[in-house]
């Protein structure tokens, strides 16, 4: 797949690459990028709707799905937590379904396992690489996920926040082309904060049987 028009940017060690467009996520794919992070900004007043929602409204659910079956599922998921109607809700349920579309595609796979947690707790908080292919990780309220550059074999100095509603794509320890990389991630750390957190996770699924 070109990306030659999607502007991507390479930090030291060429391990992490930024895009402003949603087809630089294809990067993911090329030799030595480890995560691949499109940086963008929500609709106009979506960070402010989905930040003053009760936390009971938002959605949470694990499912496994094929990806065009995803808009009817959040619809769903919605309905049933009680997730207010309007242009806000209609932009989340329309992102995410196209991030899943989108991660499919360049994963190749045929289904996907979709997370939507609502996190207050420090989930992950170690740095670390996922034992699985591959991961989109999205958080749309609250702190985005933490990543860096490791140095011998400690924690990332220094450390970088995601911004919210900026997704990453990030390989894991079971991608098939085996490459050396010091990029490592974690959940950012707010137990007693009371902060709430709403974050959006897919992997790729190439056998439902194993799902």
């Amino acid at each position: 797949m070109n990306i030659a028009h999607t502007h991507p940017r390479h930090d030291a060690g060429a391990a992490v690459v930024t895009t402003d467009t949603m087809n630089g996520l294809y990067a993911i794919r090329d030799p030595g990028c480890a995560a691949a992070i499109w940086q963008r900004a929500p609709a106009p007043g979506f960070q402010d709707w989905i930040d003053g929602l009760d936390p009971d409204a938002l959605p949470s659910a694990r499912l496994v799905l094929r990806p065009e079956a995803v808009p009817d599922a959040l619809t769903r998921l919605g309905d049933t937590h009680g997730l207010p109607t309007g242009p806000e809700r209609d932009w989340l349920e329309a992102d995410i379904a196209e991030l899943a579309n989108r991660f499919a595609t360049v994963m190749r796979a045929p289904y996907l396992r979709l997370r939507l947690d609502v996190v207050t707790t420090n989930a992950c908080a170690k740095f670390h690489m996922d034992a699985i292919f591959a991961r989109l990780v999205c958080s749309y309220r609250g702190t985005g996920t933490q990543y860096g550059l490791s140095q011998d074999g400690g924690d990332p100095d220094p450390v970088e926040t995601l911004p919210a509603c900026a997704p990453i794509v990030m390989r894991g320890s079971l991608w098939p082309a085996k490459t050396s990389t010091t990029f490592l991630h974690r959940s950012p750390p707010i137990a007693g904060t009371g902060e709430t957190r709403l974050v959006l996770v897919l992997d790729p699924i190439f056998d439902v049987e194993d799902a």
